[in-house]
């Protein structure tokens, strides 16, 4: 297998929920493991995930888990997702989902390269950045 690039993402305790939503929003398979399933049974973090992850159709691969008790985690600020691509209506799609109950940063629309691009964050303080090739506005 080649190697690629994946964002994985760290959640105060809500990895299961960002991973429903995420493929809400873009399809796919997700496959999930808490840490009890590891060996952390008996402890406080059981329940969380330690590794979820998202395949989707489009071949993207979006990785998440809970942060364990007594790590640090600062939300959002060390993370930036981008989407690029020419498929004007599927990527004008996800940003809309994305920006659902989130706030749009930069309006997707025509930009001095010539591409489409836009910012958003999500409703988990994830930022997004989407880029459509060549897109007629």
């Amino acid at each position: 297998m080649p190697s690629r690039l994946n964002p994985y993402i760290n959640f105060p305790n809500s990895a299961r929920e960002a991973l429903d939503f995420y493929r809400g929003v873009f399809g796919g398979e997700v496959s999930l493991s808490t840490f009890g399933e590891s060996g952390g049974a008996e402890g406080p973090d059981a329940d969380k995930i330690m590794h979820g992850q998202l395949e989707t159709p489009a071949g993207y691969t979006l990785m998440v888990s809970d942060t364990p008790t007594g790590m640090e985690l600062s939300t959002g600020s060390n993370v930036s997702i981008s989407l690029s691509g020419d498929d004007t209506e599927e990527l004008r799609g996800y940003f809309t989902k994305l920006s659902e109950g989130g706030a749009v940063t930069v309006p997707l629309e025509k930009q001095m390269w010539g591409d489409e691009f836009g910012m958003c964050v999500d409703r988990f303080g994830i930022a997004w950045m989407v880029n459509i090739a060549g897109a007629a506005t």
